[in-house]
């Protein structure tokens, strides 16, 4: 099932339901990246939601792309994203007109809790420390999930070059003391 196109899978899905979970599985790192890098806080959410989306209206797919549906999934995407941003702008301003408060926490404590207990403060202070060459190449390999010749061709360079950058990486960052709680 994988040599057939994005286009052919789509296609296929309206009889067999394993063609859009082959579509599903090739695409979500991708799509599940760009909501991250945009709304980290609601991205498995919106990616969820995105896919539902593309499932219900995959009969008005139009093959565009020379057989990819990226870029019409980056389309659903971009309006599921919208979409949510003017459903949040309508619980705000209704928050504000009835007195409560618009964040979730107003609490001055909570961010010194969160940043106790939160390994992702303590990864982005680390990955903060890296080269960008190499924090890049670890970003796409290990947060956006892709494999090597797709990392080497985000990057410019050959696969080994970016194995090696990744390599860097780990070994730069398992290098760096722990944080002592105080």
């Amino acid at each position: 099932m994988t040599d057939r196109t994005d286009a052919e899978l789509i296609q296929a899905a309206e009889s067999e339901a394993a063609a859009f979970a082959e579509l599903y599985r090739r695409h979500v790192p991708t799509v599940h990246a760009w909501f991250r890098r945009r709304l980290e806080w609601a991205a498995s959410d919106l990616t969820a939601e995105a896919f539902a989306q593309a499932w219900l209206s995959r009969r008005s797919f139009r093959d565009e792309a020379d057989g990819s549906a990226l870029p019409w999934l980056f389309g659903i995407a971009r309006n599921v994203a919208r979409e949510s941003a003017r459903r949040n702008a309508v619980e705000t301003r209704a928050r504000r007109r009835l007195g409560l408060p618009t964040e979730l926490a107003p609490e001055d404590g909570y961010a010194a809790v969160e940043e106790r207990l939160s390994p992702r403060v303590a990864l982005a202070e680390a990955l903060e420390t890296l080269p960008e060459h190499e924090r890049e190449a670890l970003e796409l390999r290990v947060v956006d999930e892709l494999p090597y010749p797709d990392v080497a061709a985000r990057l410019g360079v050959r696969p080994a070059a970016a194995r090696l950058r990744v390599s860097r990486a780990l070994r730069r960052l398992s290098a760096l003391p722990l944080k002592e709680d105080t």
